[in-house]
């Protein structure tokens, strides 16, 4: 019988229970962004409906090793309102809160995809993703990743490059 943890049991445990096990419960302490965001589809639309705290902004942008305003600039949120909701320690708004969530998501994405590669070990998939972000990619026309993350559509169009770069469509 394998020990908890071990490779052998790892490989014998269904993704969705790997993925719940890295996590706690979500937004109950600071933690890398990657461990704040649900794996259950019903509680990211609960808590983007009832507002993410702004505070996870700063928790982003530190994970990702960038300055808040960048963060800002990629998703399309206005300075002064969400330094206002920080001051306050208030929830941003749900166009906000989607904006925000989806740029965690694609952390997300892009930690699963290394952590089911086996190979996990000094990757760091917010600071990663910051860069990646920042490059022209060919499959987008030259444009950057991070000119598309202020819309939804944008947002996914970025996720699902990511997405073929797990499959070898674009490396």
């Amino acid at each position: 019988m394998s020990q908890p943890g071990t490779k052998e049991q790892t490989a014998a445990t269904p993704r969705s229970k790997r993925r719940k096990r890295r996590r706690g419960h979500v937004l109950t302490r600071r933690r890398r962004v990657i461990s704040r965001v649900p794996f259950d589809v019903l509680e990211r639309i609960e808590l983007v409906k009832t507002g993410l705290p702004a505070g996870m902004l700063t928790d982003i942008a530190n994970d990702m090793a960038i300055s808040r305003d960048q963060l800002y600039a990629t998703i399309g949120l206005v300075r002064a309102t969400v330094n206002r909701k920080l001051r306050k320690q208030k929830l941003l708004s749900k166009d906000e809160s989607e904006r925000v969530m989806g740029i965690a998501q694609l952390i997300d994405q892009v930690d699963t995809i290394v952590h089911d590669s086996g190979d996990p070990e000094r990757f760091d998939a917010a600071k990663w993703v910051a860069r990646w972000l920042d490059r022209p990619h060919p499959a987008l026309g030259g444009r950057r990743p991070a000119e598309l993350m202020d819309t939804a559509d944008g947002r996914s169009l970025v996720s699902d490059l990511v997405g073929k770069m797990e499959s070898a469509a674009y490396a």
